[in-house]
């Protein structure tokens, strides 16, 4: 059907407008504006909306939809975690002054927008430990593949990373993508000091996890001098809630640290919108992409915010550039700050000690079942954790649906997932055991 006005009676172009501005670029029609496109991939019929409704018809057609959807407890985590929400966030960052900013260019009328990025920068910075923080990255996995971007901008004529496969599996392959396109040599390894220690002459950089993909809070005590001395730089990729009772990357010796800022409180929300991290050593600042925001003083001696180095192709020749990110997730920065605000050092560590305590609950229930085993009995966890299944796992994940759990993610290994959050309660815990236990599997 071709484009009319009469058919978008809401767009702003009047017909005349959308003549002129066809004729400007030599097309006759939309249709011929379009006549690049496959006719395959163009629809033909007619959309199956509803008839127009009154508001409050809308909001009961909305509601009977919703009512629609499963809600299930959550016991699954593996990178996106169902943290509590202070009842105030969305209400803050529901404010004009946030709600409407677009970009903080013009900090004259910016000063709301620049000072909340200050704020979350500083936070990162407090959290890892680290000197400088960027304004934000689009998510976790984005952040990681900046941050092997810019080992090989940092060290130069240094062209291979090496990447524990203890991330992540989202954060690896954002970074085997980046890598293809990059021209960067990507190393994947369970085991990150025997394949430095072994040497190799262009090691840009190493990343690592704080807390790997099997929930185990890792050592590593002596990576970074081991690192360094290769010529390269050390990446840790963090879960930033569990920063405020495990060592920090800066602790650790790291160059540079990322990951996702949604364990703070971000709700989530079918994956996204998420927002990623990145903090390094003062010494690396000019390579750290996106934006970073300072502060100073205006002319009548008062503080006020200012977007200062941004290496990114917007504003310094292409071929010089550290990234292309064009954009930044300051509104999800926001929600962090706001979030970071309300808890407080005390309030975090609280958080940790509630998923502690609830995640070793389960974890000892678990095994008591005699359903399962455990491949890494000793090591170190916080909030997440894996154990071997000695019972078939669709049966498993099946059982748990019926009853309202979303748990036991299964690994590459075969192993079974679960991780506890502070939202979650012991009699919760203890249902999910009794399906377990009780199941025919």
């Amino acid at each position: 059907m071709p484009l009319t006005m009469g058919t978008f009676s809401y767009f702003p172009h009047t017909g005349e407008d959308i003549q002129r501005m066809l004729g400007r670029i030599g097309a006759s029609s939309l249709d011929e504006l379009y006549a690049d496109v496959p006719r395959d991939f163009i629809f033909k019929g007619e959309y199956d909306l509803p008839s127009a409704m009154s508001e409050e018809q809308v909001r009961a057609w909305f509601e009977d939809m919703a009512s629609k959807n499963t809600s299930l407890k959550i016991f699954a985590g593996a990178g996106a975690y169902d943290h509590y929400t202070p009842a105030v966030i969305p209400y803050i960052t529901s404010r004009s002054e946030f709600l409407t900013a677009y970009t903080p260019y013009q900090c004259e009328i910016s000063q709301g927008t620049l000072r909340y990025i200050f704020e979350w920068q500083s936070m990162v910075c407090a959290l890892t430990g680290l000197d400088v923080a960027n304004a934000s990255v689009y998510d976790g996995p984005t952040a990681a593949a900046e941050a092997m971007r810019m080992c090989v901008a940092c060290t130069r004529k240094r062209n291979t990373v090496v990447a524990s496969s203890k991330l992540l599996p989202s954060v690896l392959a954002v970074l085997r993508t980046y890598a293809k396109y990059s021209g960067i040599n990507l190393v994947e390894t369970f085991d990150v000091t025997e394949a430095v220690a072994e040497g190799t002459l262009d090691l840009a950089g190493v990343i690592v996890p704080s807390i790997n993909r099997f929930g185990i809070v890792e050592n590593h005590r002596g990576l970074a001098d081991l690192v360094h001395e290769m010529g390269g730089l050390l990446v840790e990729y963090c879960d930033p809630s569990a920063l405020a009772v495990v060592k920090s990357p800066a602790e650790w010796g790291a160059d540079i640290a990322v990951g996702d800022g949604q364990s703070l409180g971000i709700p989530l929300c079918y994956g996204g919108p998420y927002v990623g991290f990145m903090a390094c050593r003062s010494e690396f600042m000019r390579k750290l992409p996106g934006r970073i925001v300072g502060q100073t003083s205006d002319a009548a001696g008062r503080r006020a915010y200012v977007l200062t180095l941004q290496a990114r192709e917007q504003h310094i020749r292409r071929e010089k550039a550290t990234s292309n990110i064009c954009s930044n997730e300051s509104l999800m920065a926001l929600w962090c700050t706001v979030y970071l605000s309300l808890m407080g050092p005390e309030g975090m560590r609280r958080v940790n000690a509630l998923c502690y305590e609830g995640a070793h609950y389960l974890h000892d229930a678990l095994l008591a079942t005699g359903k399962f085993s455990d491949p890494f009995e000793g090591a170190p966890f916080l909030k997440e954790f894996v154990l071997k299944p000695l019972v078939d796992v669709r049966k498993l994940q099946q059982k748990l649906l019926d009853g309202g759990f979303f748990a036991a993610l299964e690994t590459e290994e075969g192993y079974v997932s679960f991780c506890v959050t502070e939202r979650r309660t012991r009699e919760e815990a203890d249902a999910l055991v009794k399906i377990i236990r009780e199941a025919e599997l």
